[in-house]
């Protein structure tokens, strides 16, 4: 029965044994895999050799170190990767990091900045599209959310003052779209102001609504020529105590300028700026000084500005944040500090006793009897003390202590660098009255070099650096009567401030320190002979001489960033309002005053409100002649280019023109418009500019010129181009 028991143990032995050898093998080529920088294959070869033997410490301490090593190397490649734009590179590569370490939180980060990386250059690129397109506030739009993400991104800081440069000027309000840009003349005097209003609704598509409480007597003049309707708007808003609300794409909402009407009808934007440079509570003390912002919150953990206010405060605060929030200047202080000390020391000649000592031979224990005083002489007295040294030196020492340090300092901060030793000194301090006690208490003063440095870095790159140098050297120890050790120390400080450019090398020295000491014993009369007193008598000269010298030289790291000039000023509308003063020109994207078209070339016209003539010429009708045509202006469309040779396009008519001529009664006409800019008829009211209109199928060689009149007395409004007007042939009256 023994031999039986015994078979199920062997093959479990033999299973132990092959995975023991079978993870020592894996352990072995892993090892292999190391040493040829397979790092990565060699986790493999660890983790079998750890799955086979899962207690030992050995193994599983070599997996550890390979995976580590491992995911540090291919984190530090796609960081290199992502910083040179190679976005799908680093992407694989902290892919590779997950597959080996699926927790790892850098690897998880560094796919969360590629996608963040791809989504900003999407952004970038429609802000690039917007700005071609001179959409000026999309482009922006699209570069501040980028910067929202990322307020370091150097290619949408470059892509934003580019924006400012050519969108200086442009439109604030960009949710009414073209509208609010569209071409208006206006002449109003003493007009109601809800009448101007509906005229600029008209021939501009807008919507505008009243607050009950707009005074519906209220009248106002204007008078605008080649305006847009944002200025129109804003001049009669501002003139008339009136501010607006935009509802949507296309409405406008009208109110009192009054605080109730601002609390009840104007929106807040809340805004939170993550400050990467400058400090939360500066900024915030920027914005309630400058935009006399309440609503203002400071997150000095996260280093954050949370700001509730209109959307022009928000607008002008993320200007301000920008020119606040940017990197310190910076400066590295080479800085070499050298000790020199030479000493020179003569030690030369005989040290005779300085006394001697006589003492009797006889008696005992130096009691002497009178008799026995009787009985001195040279047989019975001793003589001690009789001692000469004979002194031949000469020393020579020099020594050069060096401290080199390297110091980067922020701008208007200090720094200190302290090389040497910390001396202990211990206070005593005992307490009176009843059960007094003594008590201890141990100071440290350094000793050897202090260097404090406080720079200012300027614009034009140079540095200006307080100095404060102090060199300390301990010369003495004394103790004092209760047993308190205290240490007499010598200091050397040189305190100054100096302006130097970035790479000006500068030598401060002088602070030195000369003792020259001769001493001397000889025997009286003896000593004083000339060459001979050497013999009986010594003297010690010695001459101690140390500098310190300091070199520094300082190199700029960064320097202070000027903001370009569209960025250091900006308007801020007025004291009651951040409302920016729109821009009144008026801006004709197809052609400019005074250039010449080319065929196929469209040109916008802006011109008067043209209705259908009324007061036609009907004589010739009345006579029995040929039917007269009547012609009716659209409001809106455009005029096509004439060949060259043609006419040049002026962009205002501000007549209505009123036709005298005949049309073709057979086939469809064709029409064409041409516009001359120095033609002028004879109105009641004086010269005026005039049109010309040629009707007919094939233009003929010669087309007739039909004249035209002024406008009657009402006011001019500005709309779209006019397109090429249609026209009708009458029908003869029957007899």
């Amino acid at each position: 029965m023994r031999p039986l028991a015994r078979l199920p143990v062997a093959p479990a032995a033999l299973a132990l044994l092959l995975s023991g050898c079978a993870a020592q093998q894996a352990y072995r080529e892993g090892n292999e895999l190391v040493a040829q920088d397979k790092v990565e294959a060699s986790l493999v070869k660890y983790q079998q050799a750890v799955a086979a033997d899962p207690d030992n410490v050995t193994y599983k301490a070599a997996w550890l170190r390979a995976r580590d090593g491992a995911t540090n190397r291919l984190l530090s490649q796609a960081d290199r990767e992502l910083a040179e734009g190679k976005a799908a590179l680093a992407l694989q590569d902290y892919g590779r990091v997950l597959a080996i370490d699926p927790l790892n939180d850098r690897g998880r980060a560094g796919v969360r900045q590629v996608d963040a990386e791809r989504r900003h250059a999407a952004l970038l690129d429609e802000a690039r599209a917007a700005l071609e397109r001179k959409d000026v506030e999309t482009a922006r739009a699209r570069v501040g959310a980028v910067l929202t993400e990322r307020p370091t991104h150097d290619g949408a800081r470059l892509l934003l003052a580019e924006i400012n440069e050519k969108g200086a000027n442009a439109p604030a309000e960009a949710a009414l779209s073209n509208a609010f840009r569209t071409p208006i003349s206006l002449e109003f005097r003493d007009a109601p102001i809800k009448q101007i209003f509906e005229v600029i609704a008209r021939h501009s598509g807008l919507n505008f609504l009243f607050d009950k409480d707009v005074k519906t007597d209220q009248r106002a003049s204007i008078f605008l020529k080649n305006s847009t309707v944002e200025a129109a708007v804003y001049y009669l808003l501002m003139s008339n105590q009136l501010e607006r609300q935009v509802m949507d794409g296309n409405t406008v909402l009208i109110y009192p300028n009054v605080a109730a009407k601002q609390k009840e009808y104007q929106e807040m934007t809340v805004r939170t700026f993550y400050l990467a440079n400058a400090d939360a509570k500066a900024v915030a003390n920027t914005l309630k000084t400058i935009l006399k912002s309440r609503d203002v919150v400071v997150d000095e953990k996260l280093n954050l500005v949370i700001l509730r206010d209109s959307p022009e405060a928000v607008k002008l605060a993320a200007q301000l944040v920008a020119l606040q929030d940017v990197a310190e200047p910076e400066v590295m202080l080479d800085v070499e500090v050298m000790e020199v000390q030479r000493g020179r020391l003569l030690d030369l000649g005989v040290d005779w006793p300085t006394s001697l000592s006589f003492a009797p031979l006889i008696g005992n224990a130096g009691v002497l009897t009178v008799d026995q005083l009787r009985d001195f002489n040279s047989g019975n007295i001793g003589v001690s003390g009789i001692s000469a040294v004979a002194r031949a030196r000469k020393t020579d020492s020099d020594s050069n202590t060096l401290a080199n340090p390297r110091i980067r300092v922020r701008n208007k901060e200090k720094a200190k660098v302290v090389i040497g030793d910390k001396l202990p000194t211990i206070t005593t301090t005992i307490s009176s009255g009843v059960g007094g006690f003594a008590s201890e208490s141990v100071n440290y003063v350094d000793v050897g070099l202090t260097l404090n440095v406080e720079p200012t870095i300027y614009l034009n790159n140079e540095v200006g650096i307080r100095i404060s140098l102090e060199v300390s050297n301990l010369i003495d120890t004394v103790t004092t009567k209760s047993g308190t050790t205290a240490y007499r120390i010598g200091t050397r400080s040189a305190t100054t401030m100096l302006q130097l450019k970035d790479g000006e090398n500068q030598v401060l020295a002088g602070l030195i320190k000369n003792e020259d000491r001769n001493s001397g014993t000889h025997l009286p009369v003896l000593g004083d002979v000339p060459l001979l007193g050497r013999l009986f008598g010594s003297a010690q000269n010695s001459r101690d001489k140390t500098e310190v010298v300091l070199s520094i030289t300082p190199h700029l790291v960064r320097n202070i960033q000027r903001p370009a000039a569209t960025v250091s000023e900006f308007s801020a509308g007025t004291e009651a309002s951040f409302r920016r003063r729109p821009d009144g020109a008026l801006r004709l994207p197809a052609v400019l005053p005074g250039a010449r078209l080319v065929p196929g070339q469209t040109a916008q016209l802006p011109a008067a409100s043209l209705p259908a003539p009324a007061s036609a010429d009907r004589s010739a009708d009345r006579a029995g002649g040929a039917p007269q045509p009547q012609v009716q202006y659209p409001q809106q469309g455009a005029v096509p280019a004439q060949a060259p040779g043609q006419p040049q396009v002026q962009p205002q008519v501000q007549v209505q023109p009123q036709v005298q001529g005949q049309a073709p009664v057979q086939g469809q006409p064709q029409v064409q418009i041409q516009v001359q800019p120095q033609a002028q008829v004879q109105a009641p009211g004086g010269m005026v500019p005039a049109t010309s209109v040629t009707v007919g199928g094939p233009p003929p060689a010669a087309p007739p010129s039909v004249p035209v009149t002024a406008l009657p007395a009402a006011p001019a409004v500005q709309v779209n181009p006019i397109p090429s007007p249609t026209v009708t042939p009458v029908t003869p009256n029957a007899r």
